[in-house]
């Protein structure tokens, strides 16, 4: 049972350093364009972001959390004919979604760039986002197969081939003067890289396995089963029906993210669309602790479900609220203070006029955090359609809000419809995660997690607004936090375990860490 209880927190480790390591290329990728490019090019840059995002989730269509769902679930009580159809039948679904996705996304870029934006210099980047679409699909089908597995440090290789190819052939064509073509060009080798290493990882880690025959040794009995037409037919309806409210939710948790930006491409200059970018870049740091743990929190979530283990179910959804809580609030409480020196360090100077947007973005992603952990228990839960009508809500408000305060306010006024929206989607999903699941919501714990990072960002305040003053916050930061998440009764003896286990992976920094996390423990409950 303890192993069990740990998958949520060494899932989530796991995916942490990966998707830190993502955002870090995504900076360093973001910290080179805004100087290779002028303001206005990088603003251009910036409007085909939404647009690659867009071609991805529709492209397919929804599947990878269906992937991961229905692969955790027959897997744990070991059918793996099931499993390995499931692949089957998902990989030629995207195969058609992602074609019709392709085709679509370049017919649509002309009347995107000229007669809605006017900007003919965007016509050329959003056609070739197009040529992404067949790459993307199969890195999302394999991804979900790993997540469905556990093997999250999968993800965490192919995530990196897409981030190194991508960084290093973008800065490469935009020096030989392809300008922002070609950093949208090194995107989409990017995941050309990343599909290659995902077939290789899942021929040689996971289809041996699933072809038992050609395995003379192997214990269990032969399961290649050979399904008919109308078998694979209601596999796809399984996957579909799971997967249309996914890909909905996807969408509206897109327009959430990038409906400023494209309403800023309407009502703005191109060069306000690049300081937005940043602010929401930045913004979204907090994203990658959420999805570390909602990453895992899917599988396990499906897996508690599946064994009908209702204590376990509560361990699960109880962790992954914490885990996320702890840190986000924090972090989010170092951006709002420090927004201008940050956005100062890491794109520069040009880019400060995002700071007041940045505030108010930063505010939203803790609201959004929460949300990102409700919608992936949901979906372990197998009610994904609970995210999706809160997206939609959230969604329609911040359409309202965009085109109402971004023509008066500029981009503080995308900020705060995207805060509303979060909000929103935050209450509705809270509420039908708790009601479906039993489980009381933590509030203790949250309280707590809140008064610590208030009185750390009191004495934070005291410092200068400077990069300076920014680089010391770092250094100060977590000393501050950890010692009133002490004072306060904010830890736990599993919490100072998961610590334990954190500190392993730093190598020779895991003897500071260690003593560290000792001081602590004789605070935790």
């Amino acid at each position: 049972m303890s192993s069990k209880k740990s998958k949520i927190a060494s899932g989530s480790i796991v995916i942490l350093i990966g998707s830190f390591v993502f955002r870090i290329g995504g900076f360093i990728y973001r910290f080179i364009m805004s100087r290779l490019l002028d303001t206005a090019g990088y603003g251009i840059l910036g409007l085909t972001l939404p647009f690659q995002n867009l071609l991805t989730i529709t492209a397919n269509g929804g599947l990878p959390p269906a992937i991961a769902k229905y692969v955790a679930q027959y897997s744990a009580v070991e059918q793996d004919d099931m499993v390995r159809q499931i692949i089957i039948t998902a990989l030629k679904i995207v195969a058609v979604t992602g074609t019709i996705g392709a085709i679509l996304m370049y017919i649509l870029a002309g009347i995107i760039a000229i007669d809605w934006w006017h900007k003919p210099e965007a016509l050329l980047p959003l056609q070739i986002v197009a040529v992404m679409a067949p790459f993307s699909v199969i890195v999302g089908v394999f991804r979900g197969v790993f997540q469905g597995y556990y093997k999250m440090t999968n993800i965490l290789i192919t995530r990196a081939f897409e981030q190194v190819f991508t960084i290093v052939f973008a800065i490469a064509l935009v020096i030989i003067g392809w300008y922002v073509a070609g950093a949208v060009v090194g995107t989409a080798i990017g995941f050309m890289a990343s599909a290659v290493v995902s077939v290789y990882l899942f021929r040689k880690q996971i289809w041996s396995r699933l072809n038992r025959r050609h395995d003379p040794h192997s214990l269990k009995p032969n399961r290649d089963k050979v399904f008919t037409l109308r078998e694979e037919l209601g596999i796809a309806k399984m996957l579909i029906k799971f997967s249309v409210p996914v890909v909905i939710t996807g969408l509206a948790e897109m327009c959430l993210y990038d409906i400023g930006t494209i309403f800023i491409g309407v009502y703005l200059a191109s060069q306000y669309a690049g300081y937005y970018t940043n602010a929401s870049a930045i913004a979204r740091l907090p994203l990658i602790i959420s999805t570390a743990v909602a990453t895992s929190a899917l599988p396990a979530t499906s897996e508690a479900l599946s064994l009908r283990d209702g204590p376990l179910l509560q361990t699960y959804i109880s962790q992954s609220y914490r885990y996320v809580g702890f840190f986000v609030v924090p972090m989010c409480t170092v951006t709002i203070i420090f927004a201008a020196p940050i956005l100062a360090l890491l794109f520069g100077d040009a880019y400060t006029p995002g700071a007041g947007a940045l505030q108010i973005f930063v505010t939203g992603m803790v609201f959004f955090t929460i949300y990102n952990i409700s919608s992936s228990i949901c979906q372990g839960l197998g009610r994904p359609f609970i995210p999706m009508l809160a997206l939609i809500v959230g969604t329609t408000v911040e359409l309202i809000l965009s085109v109402l305060l971004i023509p008066s306010i500029g981009i503080e006024g995308a900020a705060t419809g995207t805060t509303v929206a979060a909000f929103i989607i935050m209450v509705i999903t809270l509420y039908g995660t708790f009601k479906l699941s039993k489980v009381n919501i933590p509030v203790a714990d949250f309280t707590r997690i809140i008064m610590a990072s208030f009185l750390m960002g009191v004495i934070l305040m005291l410092l200068p607004k400077t990069i300076e003053g920014f680089l010391m916050s770092i250094i100060l930061a977590p000393l501050l936090y950890a010692l009133f998440i002490a004072v306060v009764g904010g830890l736990r003896k599993d919490d100072i375990g998961v610590m334990y286990r954190f500190a392993g992976k730093f190598g020779p920094a895991a003897g500071i860490l260690r003593k560290l996390i000792g001081s602590l423990e004789r605070f935790a409950r």
